[in-house]
């Protein structure tokens, strides 16, 4: 399948699957770095498309610009303050208006007024004429209060309106919002397609089994890293240059130091059980402590994690985090 549409090519197949059934509503659940809401993108650009075919929008439509251009009257997106910025969709006014004024930082959460307007929207005439559709991500966003404001609507929709929900950690869902939605589970692509891909996409050829290997085989997520100021080498060097001490991870995210040394755990205990790593190469790993060492330091990485969105001081976080890996990875010696 070609690459040149931009479209990756097992998005464009799920696609395809997805607009040959029925259905009001579409939880699209996966890990992260899948797809989830590019897929998600494919289908309400499709619903909303004067043109549409049965593999997706035409593309070059009133309603295929609209939606481009992130001004479609018929869509509504939503999502967390944070990700809309980063996707580049626009804030409705008054949130807008107390960010611009200060007012508060930008919410990380897919916030219940934000649900509300999405249930109004629903309710509305159609203003093209073709229906009305709802882009939920990443889901598992909705707090409890938000998710139970989208219940009712889900359960009996407007006639005209659509959903899709994309998660990238739907086990967070309320089991009721799974119930009520048509579920489908993103599919991994081969390899070489993901490879191929991301040449396409203007990644050197030389790095991307490093970026690959790094993400776990998620090729969104290796995109980000190509793309990134990060060095491919660099991560090959990263569990021995942790195992001395080196100064690696300071210019990281706590986030993203988390989410590095939960690989490097993960890869430690396989090799320990003689399998082989996912997300380094062998001779790039350290020995490895004993298995009791290593599940400890994963529920303490864990841990971590339920504080790493706003940690108490992540200068100080960081520098534990670094001198408790640094104890692991000189234990196995």
């Amino acid at each position: 399948m070609s690459f040149q549409s931009g479209i990756a090519p097992w998005i464009a197949i799920q696609t395809t699957q997805l607009l040959a059934q029925r259905g009001h509503a579409w939880l699209l659940h996966g890990p992260s770095g899948l797809g989830q809401y590019s897929l998600a993108m494919e289908l309400v650009s499709a619903w909303l498309c004067e043109r549409p075919t049965p593999q997706g929008a035409c593309g070059n439509c009133v309603s295929c610009h609209a939606i481009e251009v992130r001004s479609h009257a018929d869509l509504f997106v939503l999502m967390p303050e944070t990700t809309q910025l980063a996707l580049a969709w626009p804030l409705g006014e008054k949130a807008q208006s107390e960010l611009d004024d200060k007012k508060r930082k930008p919410s990380k959460e897919i916030r219940v007024e934000a649900m509300r307007e999405a249930v109004e929207f629903s309710q509305r005439t159609s203003a093209l004429g073709r229906g009305k559709a709802v882009l939920v991500f990443p889901a598992e966003r909705m707090n409890h209060v938000s998710a139970n404001a989208l219940l009712k609507t889900l359960e009996e929709p407007a006639g005209d309106v659509r959903f899709v929900l994309a998660s990238e950690a739907a086990h967070q869902l309320l089991p009721t919002i799974r119930s009520r939605c048509l579920g489908h589970a993103m599919a991994w692509p081969a390899p070489d397609t993901a490879m191929r891909w991301l040449v396409s996409q203007g990644v050197d050829g030389t790095t991307v089994p490093a970026w690959l290997r790094a993400t776990g085989g998620r090729p969104d997520t290796a995109l980000q890293l190509a793309q990134s100021a990060r060095d491919a080498a660099g991560w090959a060097r990263l569990p021995k240059a942790l195992q001395r001490g080196d100064v690696l991870l300071q210019d990281w995210t706590i986030p993203d130091m988390l989410d590095a040394m939960h690989k490097l755990c993960h890869d430690l205990q396989v090799v320990q059980q003689g399998a082989v790593p996912r997300f380094f190469l062998a001779a790039d790993l350290p020995a490895p402590a004993s298995l009791v060492v290593l599940s400890q330091w994963g529920r303490d990485l864990a841990q971590a994690m339920k504080t790493m969105e706003h940690p108490f001081s992540a200068g100080l976080m960081q520098e534990a985090l670094m001198s408790q890996a640094k104890s692991v990875l000189n234990s196995g010696q």
